[in-house]
């Protein structure tokens, strides 16, 4: 157990106290050896058993998980270990039979084993998005398998079930406002798909089964569409938000929407900005989360600048009411930590843009524009010539993507800037052989005068 510290005897106050740090460590028992709590870079603490199967030095170690702090008790924690530690030291191996036990788990066991010890690292909302397509895809046609059984061909049948509805299911109200349908299709079955392999990737690495059946089988071609805006669709678009703004519409989804189109940020990050996450010295703005995790956003002066507008209004709305509370004899209010906050009687932010938006592409005639093709405009624009003809790495760090492979879908955007380039340098080529200088010809001019 290296990377350890020994506490005289863990208390609730010194796990509670544990900070997590660049590599995990385990925070040791120094009363009951081999009882331990491991730390996590994300901040998640299990306790943890940890002892020798078999006798001497060359006996292998075992960590036997107990549970997460929060989820049990120190005691309970504690009465655990002495168990395990007991049965190991009598011969036993505890590790050893859980995973002999588990290797005969039904898909539907290791979903729940899955959820409960391998998404530590997971967004809530991705993670509530997984329980979603385990609870209406997995469970219902995998769930009574054995883990052990699950071959490809289970999957593909799986993938193709899913694509042609087997797990739909009428509309269900949920919660108020709130309906539930799930219709199935090719691209949900292929993201399911890829969920399932994440959970056999997590058996495999919990030494449950020897290998992962979803590797190797196709998925199909995830249909998600990039949709991006011409210069006359961002002119209309303009000039609907103009008119809106001059009849009286909701300012708060306006700005937002102005804001999403000059930062190429996601909805959740702009509705949800707080006024300390804006540098406005630096230009940028620095997110605590994202989908992504803490993220840094660089923003030019049009986003800047309208940041800076709403500042002043809401500086001049606090001292308005700070004026009107003095005189009423009440305490001063509360600024709101928000730049987008909700409406009276709510401490959270604004979330109401999508309503909004719904409007205002009615009115600019792009009824196929969803909000989130106001951030592949971003990209396609800063691949173009009008944004300079940006690198894909310079774009997956302007739209904060963890992985080159999310920024790679902008890469046949760049193919116009490519073909020019190759075209100057052809020309210089052949100026060289001739000895002569090297005559640029915009081949696209070249490719329209064909076309007449």
């Amino acid at each position: 157990m290296a990377g350890g510290r020994t506490s005289e005897k863990l208390t609730k106050r010194a796990v509670d106290a544990a900070q997590p740090q660049a590599k995990r460590y385990w925070l040791r028992d120094g009363e009951l050896r081999g009882f331990a709590v491991r730390v996590l870079p994300s901040g998640v603490k299990t306790y943890v058993a940890v002892y020798r199967a078999g006798t001497g030095r060359g006996a292998p170690q075992r960590e036997y998980t107990i549970g997460q702090h929060g989820e049990v008790t120190l005691d309970q924690a504690r009465e655990e270990a002495r168990r395990v530690l007991g049965a190991a030291r009598l011969g036993g191996d505890p590790q050893g039979e859980r995973v002999g036990k588990r290797s005969e788990l039904t898909v539907a066991q290791l979903c729940d084993l899955y959820l409960t010890e391998g998404v530590a690292t997971k967004k809530a909302s991705t993670l509530a998005t997984d329980r979603g397509r385990i609870t209406t895809h997995i469970k219902p046609l995998l769930g009574k398998k054995h883990i052990s059984s699950v071959t490809s061909g289970d999957v593909e049948r799986f993938m193709r079930d899913v694509a042609q509805g087997k797990t739909a299911t009428e509309p269900t109200k949920v919660r108020p406002g709130v309906i539930s349908h799930v219709r199935g299709g090719k691209g949900t079955a292929s993201r399911t798909v890829g969920l399932l392999g994440g959970i056999f990737s997590f058996a495999v690495r919990h030494k449950l089964r020897p290998d992962n059946p979803v590797r190797g089988v196709t998925r199909y071609k995830d249909g998600r569409s990039e949709r991006f805006l011409s210069a006359k669709e961002l002119a209309r678009l303009g000039e609907a938000i103009t008119k809106a703004a001059a009849d009286g519409s909701n300012t708060k989804g306006l700005a937002v929407i102005r804001l999403l189109t000059t930062t190429g940020a996601r909805k959740s990050e702009i509705e949800g900005l707080r006024w300390d996450e804006i540098d406005f010295e630096q230009s940028a703005l620095r997110l605590r989360d994202s989908k992504t995790g803490a993220k840094v956003i660089a923003i030019g002066a049009p986003a800047l600048s309208l940041l800076a507008e709403l500042a002043a209004e809401t500086r001049s709305r606090q001292v308005k009411a700070e004026v009107e509370a003095n005189a009423a004899g009440q305490p001063n209010p509360v600024p709101s930590p928000w730049v987008f906050p909700a409406g009276r009687g709510s401490a959270g932010h604004w979330v109401g843009t999508a309503k909004v938006w719904t409007a205002i592409r009615a009115k600019a005639d792009l009824a196929d524009v969803r909000l989130h093709d106001l951030r592949h405009t971003y990209a396609s624009l800063a691949v173009g010539a009008s944004g300079g003809g940006q690198s894909l790495a310079v774009i997956g760090k302007l739209l904060g993507h963890a992985d080159v492979r999310t920024t790679a879908r902008y890469a046949h955007l760049a193919d116009d800037p490519v073909r020019q380039a190759a075209n100057r340098i052809a020309e210089a080529a052949a100026a060289g052989l001739a000895g002569t200088s090297a005559k640029v010809v915009d081949i696209r001019k070249g490719r329209r005068a064909r076309r007449r």
